[in-house]
């Protein structure tokens, strides 16, 4: 090779060699910004986290948050996809927030959508890459089929159940480490794998759905086993096992054809929820000049001569001291709380919501979110607490017959006036005039201002109310009679983990109501949901209890049909459940004689009928002139 070809060539290796430098400095250069980009973007959240193409509503208010600054002045966004479209954008406050206003085509496809946040004044942009999911196929077949009369819902304190996966009892980094079962307030473990672990003993039991206390994530420095302060309303306790254990025990349940109902907490978040700690304006909470506690008298909100600073107290005033009020006035607050509750029926096929605190909320805003929820998932069913006293108070925040003002839309209540005023004194007090199943019968009479009293949900205890075995004194033949009523009775019933095996205690002052289930921790020295872990009286009430509910299962007169009742006479309460295909008679007596009473009266539910089938004992006997029933006993009949 000559000499001006060896130079020629070094020239051209040369060349050669400081573009490949070139290139891979560039290639360096954009590796370098795009880790600086990502880092930018590292605590970017968006909320809802993801949405799905095909809902009916087509708008969407996404809220973007980034703690370490995200707009200025002159923050643009613009979509580069054709299935998301801008309408407007809000920039509050607080530049750590962007709220964005989007329109989903109504063809748009499944798939990531790109929208781009741009800061020009300080060449800064991020990249959303929002998520459209398709819905499942299986709304209203296999998954959010709604709650009905149908059901029987087992409310499950998730911390105090079952311990399936001791590895999450702890979570790194959060702010309450408590593990102690010695102590009633601390946290015990349990979790969701551990309620999917003991679904045959649901369903052997005759449940058919499940009520858990709060799953969102409760990030607070103490008392967090009750899950009723959230922090994070997209994020799915950890202690608890998370989205993936949620998924699990919602397919689990869906599969078995039993269902899942959440608990909502709208009036109020824990102290720590990252919108209290990084406000995205003052108006997101109830702030007052001084702490001001809600005064919980709902009376006021019904009240003709209510003072306007009562109604505020009630509504506006703090729930406790940790838990700030919010306020749905503001229409980015209700837009929040409306899209995830949309978001988790559909993320996680829920069949239900219960809504805490119900009366302490805005009504209107209630009415607006029980509207959506139910324009997109008509069979979804909703009931909200209503911890109050009197038929007319309960009445006035569920649909109702009354021309007033305000007018609810919530299908259904936990029906506080059948325990408080129903039940608890048909097993306590003597009879009387208004006392005993007087008080049980006159509450029931008082059906008619309820636009569908067979929606309401009746229950004998729950994680706030004294255990029912305590209330009736112990008197496991009393508590036999609650279960009897609560399976048979208008409504759709609800049984709290435990009853059927004899737990006890009071609710105050320690709060022993929420202790574990027996058997769902390894190494607990009995295990309740086998027939050998149970004593001889626990498994009589189990299998009393499982008797009745499998029997409600497949009695159309109970589930569906309709209701008589008859006046009370000698402390001996008669009502039937019936239908063209069934009839349904029950005997209350919870007085301590035998009572012996003539059948004449009941002639228009008993025409036609001769026999009469005992559904605890199995046996059928002739129906005659003269019935008795036992003392402290109520007889469930199937008439033949």
């Amino acid at each position: 090779m000559s000499f001006a070809h060896c130079f020629i060539h070094s020239s051209r290796l040369a060349a050669r060699r400081s573009k490949l430098i070139a290139r891979s400095f560039f290639i360096l250069l954009s590796i370098l910004l795009s880790a600086q980009l990502a880092f930018s973007q590292s605590d970017l959240k968006v909320y809802p986290t993801h949405w799905w193409t095909g809902m009916k509503n087509r708008k969407l208010q996404l809220m973007v948050h980034k703690p370490s600054g995200l707009t200025t002045s002159k923050t643009a966004v613009v979509s580069n996809s054709t299935d998301v479209r801008i309408l407007k954008y809000y920039k509050p406050a607080n530049n750590h927030y962007l709220f964005i206003d989007v329109e989903i085509a109504a063809n748009a496809h499944p798939g990531s959508k790109n929208i781009r946040i741009a800061n020009p004044a300080l060449n800064e942009s991020y990249t959303i890459n929002y998520e459209l999911k398709a819905r499942s196929k299986e709304n209203g077949k296999t998954r959010i089929k709604g709650i009905t009369s149908e059901d029987l819902i087992y409310l499950i304190m998730p911390d105090r159940f079952s311990n399936g996966d001791p590895s999450n009892d702890r979570v790194a980094g959060m702010k309450d480490q408590s593990l102690n079962r010695e102590k009633i307030f601390d946290r015990h473990g349990g979790d969701l794998k551990g309620i999917e672990n003991h679904l045959d003993y649901l369903q052997d039991l005759g449940v058919t759905a499940l009520w858990l206390n709060p799953v969102l994530q409760n990030d607070m420095p103490q008392r967090t086993e009750h899950g009723y302060a959230a922090t994070d309303h997209y994020t799915i306790e950890p202690r608890l096992g998370g989205a993936p254990a949620y998924h699990s025990l919602s397919n689990a349940l869906h599969k078995r054809g039993m269902k899942l109902i959440q608990d909502a907490v709208y009036n109020h978040v824990g102290i720590e929820h990252f919108l209290f700690r990084d406000l995205p304006d003052s108006s997101w909470f109830h702030f007052w000049s001084t702490y001001t506690n809600t005064t919980y008298k709902d009376q006021v909100l019904m009240d003709p001569y209510a003072a306007a600073i009562d109604k505020k107290k009630m509504s506006d005033g703090w729930f406790v001291p940790s838990m700030p009020d919010l306020n749905q006035h503001n229409p980015y607050v209700a837009n929040f709380l409306i899209q995830h509750a949309i978001w988790c029926t559909e993320e996680f096929g829920l069949d239900g919501w219960r809504i805490d605190t119900y009366a302490y909320n805005d009504l209107p805003f209630m009415n607006r979110c029980n509207k959506a929820l139910l324009d997109e998932y008509p069979q979804l069913h909703i009931f909200g607490e209503t911890w109050v006293h009197g038929v007319p108070n309960q009445s006035y925040f569920t649909e109702n017959v009354y021309q007033l003002p305000f007018k609810s839309n919530l299908p259904a209540v936990t029906d506080f006036q059948m325990n408080l005023y129903g039940i608890v004194p048909a097993l306590n007090q003597r009879f009387g005039w208004t006392e005993g199943v007087n008080r049980l019968y006159l509450t029931a009479s008082n059906d008619f201002v309820y636009k569908d009293p067979m929606k309401q949900v009746i229950f004998l205890d729950n994680h706030d109310l004294s255990r029912f075995l305590s209330v009736v004194g112990e008197d496991v033949q009393k508590l036999k009679i609650g279960l009897a009523w609560l399976l048979t009775f208008r409504g759709v019933p609800q049984l709290y983990y435990g009853t059927e095996i004899k737990m006890k205690n009071f609710a105050d002052p320690d709060g022993l109501v929420r202790l574990d289930f027996p058997g769902g921790w390894a190494g607990d020295s009995a295990n309740k949901f086998t027939v050998a872990g149970r004593t001889a009286s626990e498994d009589s009430l189990f299998n009393y209890t499982r008797t009745l509910a499998q029997f409600r299962k497949q009695s159309s007169a109970i589930k569906t049909g309709k209701m008589m009742q008859y006046v009370p006479e000698d402390g001996v309460y008669v009502y039937f459940r019936y239908d063209a295909r069934q009839t349904v008679m029950c005997i209350m007596n919870p007085g301590d004689k035998e009572i012996e009473f003539t059948t004449a009266r009941f002639e228009q539910r008993l025409k036609g009928f001769t026999k009469a089938k005992d559904i605890i004992t199995g046996q059928t006997a002739t129906i005659k002139d003269k019935m008795k029933v036992p003392a402290k006993t109520q007889l469930v009949l199937e008439l033949n």
